[in-house]
C-alpha cells in the first residue's frame, strides 16, 4: 500500500509503488526529490495535501537520474506548479528528450512496467558539486547508476542525504545497486566510496528502506566490504 512517513524533520518518503519520492517542507513551500513512475502524480498530490500543502507550493523539482522511475511524474507537476526542475548535465537531454533514453535490454522489458516519462525541460543544469539554487541542498555528482546521476545532501538533523539509486536502502545497512540496472559498476562503487566521506545521520533512498540514524557509517561499511 502506497504510504508517506516522515524519516527527518520536515521530510517525508513517499512510496509509489516499489519507488519512493520525497518532499521535502522548506521556508517558501516544497522541494521534491524525484517524482516517482508516470501517471502516479495523483499519489504525490496525495502526499503533499497529507502535509498541509498543494502542488503550488512544489517550488523545485530535484531529479537524481533519468530513469521512467524517479522522473515519471516531473512533467506533469512542474506544469502545475510552475516549480524549477533541477538535473546533472550529463542526464539533462535525456530528461528533456532531446537525447533517447539509453535503455538496456531489461529497461526495454521492464518499460511495460514503468511507462514512459513525458520530456520535462531542465531549468537548471548542474555541471560540477556544491551548492546550487534550492537552498540548503548541496549537489554530489555520483555516475554509475546512470552518467549523470546526482545525490543531494540537505543541511538539516545532522545532515540528509538523497542517494536516488546510488545505493539502495535496508533500514539498518545499505546495499549496492542491482548490476543489471547499472551502467557502469566501477563508477557506481567509487561514488559510494566517495559518499562515505560525507557527513550526514540520515540517508534516504529510491529504493528500500531509509536509513535514520548514523547514516554515514553505514557507507562506510559498505565502502570497504
Amino acid at each position: 500500500m502506497d504510504a508517506m512517513r516522515q524519516v527527518a524533520d520536515g521530510v517525508f518518503e513517499i512510496d509509489i509503488a516499489f519507488v519512493h519520492a520525497h518532499l521535502v517542507v522548506v521556508d517558501d513551500g516544497v522541494v521534491l526529490v524525484d517524482t516517482g513512475l508516470p501517471r502516479r502524480s495523483a499519489r504525490v498530490e496525495r502526499a503533499l495535501r497529507e502535509a498541509r500543502r498543494a502542488v503550488g507550493d512544489v517550488r523545485a523539482v530535484l531529479l537524481t537520474h533519468w530513469h521512467a522511475d524517479h522522473t515519471g511524474g516531473a512533467a506533469e507537476l512542474r506544469r502545475r506548479s510552475g516549480a524549477r526542475t533541477v538535473a546533472h548535465a550529463l542526464d539533462a537531454p535525456v530528461v528533456s528528450g532531446v537525447v533517447a533514453a539509453p535503455l538496456t535490454r531489461l529497461q526495454r522489458v521492464t518499460k511495460r512496467i514503468t511507462g514512459t516519462p513525458a520530456p520535462v525541460a531542465v531549468d537548471e543544469v548542474l555541471d560540477g558539486d556544491g551548492p546550487f539554487s534550492v537552498a540548503g541542498f548541496t549537489a554530489v555528482h555520483t555516475p554509475g547508476h546512470t552518467a549523470g546521476h546526482v545525490s543531494f545532501l540537505l543541511d538539516r538533523d545532522g545532515g540528509v542525504l538523497f542517494a536516488g539509486d546510488a545505493a539502495a536502502g535496508g533500514a539498518t545497512r545499505v546495499r549496492r545497486t542491482p548490476r543489471l540496472m547499472t551502467a557502469d559498476t566501477v563508477a557506481a562503487n567509487a561514488s559510494v566510496a566517495r559518499l562515505a566521506r560525507l557527513t550526514f545521520e540520515v540517508a534516504v533512498f529510491g529504493h528500500g528502506a531509509a536509513v535514520t540514524a548514523s547514516a554515514a557509517d553505514r557507507f562506510r561499511d559498505l565502502a570497504a566490504a
